[in-house]
């Protein structure tokens, strides 16, 4: 969906068009070349006429100079129609003419129908996006589940193959905090952020940009191995590389924490145009080379801005921005700057949503036009969100859209 939705394709008009043309379409399965019926036809001519008990007469009429022939094979076509037409059909008492156009009309499953009319939904929304770049920060629970890993990478592959430009920014605190385990270091947290020493950034960065972020490539790569299209083709990259985050350390207390200062694109708009999706773990550098972490809704929301991206969708444990919190049928779909601030002032929008809100807003004033909090724990929430009218999580707009 979008801050002002494109008029979706109705299935109405759909059927209409697809009845307008069924003379002339072919089988999708099967191959079919007009200038060679076309040839056959002039040959050979068969005219299939069927009762409506089911029986079929074929009549052949063969293309010669016998003009004889052909007038015997018209005459007995026509004997039959008149057999057909006025014999003892299935109507009571032999006698009722069959209507014409009543042919049964076949029946669709509730699924497959279901199929179509969420196709026929998204059909602007992939048009409308196609060439256009949706930054989306991978975390929480969707990271943890096989399962849901899995369907959220599908999801981008299938995104990348129709042509939206994807950029993925992630995260991994609970990796990072087993392998702090493995090493015998306690996480500390200050304030909901990772404390970060000398020997524990040694630990996030080895672990995000190595463990995390190259599992992460090789599912897209083996997702879009087989089609060899280009789509979905993913290199993975972190903050150092191409200087794409510098930043400075944000509070003395937290160690090698780090406040994002500048965002340079370039690299990324160089992955985007040959036709691969960036996948970025969130380790910036500071003007000294020195490794820092950053948080990666705040990093996801920077690089969405510098790449003026269309969306960016944040994919978190909760399904949005909600008037009660532990109420999920309170959520609400969309919300202005100014309505979040009002939110924020009293108190509806608190705790860990404030800067996931925030981390929205500015992106949208760098450039990003929608801003977006999913629910990664529901299957396909980011197809969801992004192709249809409802979406399945809060959009967040400027007041203008």
């Amino acid at each position: 969906r979008c801050a002002s939705s494109p008029a979706p394709v109705s299935v109405s008009a759909a059927k209409a068009a697809s009845s307008s043309s069924s003379s002339s379409r072919c089988c999708f399965r099967r191959s079919c070349s007009p200038s060679t019926s076309s040839s056959s036809s002039s040959q050979r001519r068969r005219l299939f006429l069927s009762n409506p008990g089911g029986f079929s007469v074929r009549a052949a009429a063969l293309s010669s100079d016998d003009d004889t022939n052909n007038s015997a094979a018209a005459a007995a076509a026509a004997a039959t129609t008149t057999t057909t037409t006025s014999g003892g059909g299935g109507g009571k008492g032999g006698s009722e003419e069959p209507k014409k156009g009543t042919a049964k009309i076949q029946r669709i499953s509730a699924e497959n129908s279901n199929r179509v009319n969420i196709l026929s939904e998204a059909l602007p929304y992939l048009q409308r996006f196609q060439g256009q770049t949706v930054v989306v920060k991978y975390g929480g629970a969707a990271m943890q589940s096989k399962e849901l890993k899995a369907a959220v990478i599908r999801d981008i592959c299938l995104l990348a193959t129709v042509g939206i430009n994807m950029v993925l920014v992630h995260g991994g605190g609970p990796e990072i905090n087993k392998m702090l385990e493995v090493v015998g270091i306690e996480p500390n947290f200050k304030n909901g952020l990772r404390v970060t020493d000398d020997a524990t950034m040694e630990v996030v960065e080895m672990v995000l940009t190595g463990k995390v972020n190259k599992e992460l490539v090789a599912l897209i790569n083996n997702n879009s191995a087989d089609r060899g299209d280009g789509g979905g083709r993913a290199v993975g990259v972190c903050g150092k590389d191409g200087n794409l985050l510098r930043g400075k350390v944000k509070d003395k207390d937290l160690g090698w924490v780090g406040e994002i200062e500048s965002v340079d694109p370039k690299l990324l708009t160089t992955l985007i145009n040959g036709g691969f999706v960036p996948v970025i773990a969130t380790v910036a550098q500071d003007s000294k080379g020195n490794a820092l972490n950053v948080n990666a809704d705040t990093a996801a929301g920077a690089i969405a801005a510098a790449l003026n991206a269309q969306k960016l969708v944040l994919m978190t444990d909760v399904a949005g921005v909600c008037t009660d919190k532990d109420d999920v049928d309170s959520l609400i779909r969309t919300v202005t700057f100014t309505k979040a601030e009002e939110m924020i002032a009293s108190g509806i929008i608190a705790g860990g949503m404030i800067p996931k809100v925030t981390d929205c807003m500015n992106a949208l004033r760098g450039g990003c036009v929608s801003g977006h909090i999913i629910d990664g724990r529901a299957p396909h929430s980011l197809l969801l969100e992004i192709l249809t009218d409802e979406g399945c999580g809060t959009m967040i707009t400027t007041d203008e859209s």
